[in-house]
């Protein structure tokens, strides 16, 4: 993350997820929270993508973002909690939430109409069923996630 971020101008967080079906709520969750987070700095601009991250596109196009962060649930067949970074090139291997359009679409349509640095921060989900609770593994990486974003955006925009 820190190795991206280096030299950002303006970041654009989209969460995606569906908030009533458990753990794929974790990408509205943290974009809800880094709207709060970092309400004051005009150089992170956060949408809640939900489960139509397509519909944001025309709104990220307009900020002109150097870097764009998707966060989603992914099973990776992990733990649940487990954060990574995932390529584009991995995308395929992985079952990525429940919205309409795939990810590497959505990826694909701003690499061409963006010029921005793109990454998909995937957390593995434990359960995803509907109007269940998001689960305690998820809930920390949640919060982990929302402090790294916040330590890495401080560093490298002093």
């Amino acid at each position: 993350m820190k190795k991206f971020l280096r030299d950002y101008k303006k970041i654009v967080i989209l969460g995606i997820g569906n908030e009533i079906k458990g753990d794929d709520a974790l990408g509205a969750i943290i974009a809800q929270k880094s709207l709060v987070l970092f309400d004051k700095n005009e150089n992170i601009v956060v949408f809640d993508g939900g489960t139509v991250p397509e519909n944001y596109t025309g709104l990220i196009r307009k900020e002109n973002p150097t870097h764009i962060i998707l966060v989603d649930a992914v099973d990776m067949k992990k733990e649940p909690g487990y954060i990574r970074v995932v390529e584009k090139e991995e995308i395929a291997n992985y079952n990525i939430s429940t919205h309409a359009m795939p990810i590497s679409f959505l990826i694909k349509y701003m690499e061409t109409t963006l010029d921005a640095q793109i990454i998909l921060l995937g957390i593995q989900p434990k359960s995803m069923g509907f109007a269940e609770p998001i689960s305690k593994e998820v809930e920390k990486s949640i919060g982990e996630v929302l402090v790294t974003f916040d330590k890495v955006i401080k560093e490298n925009f002093d």
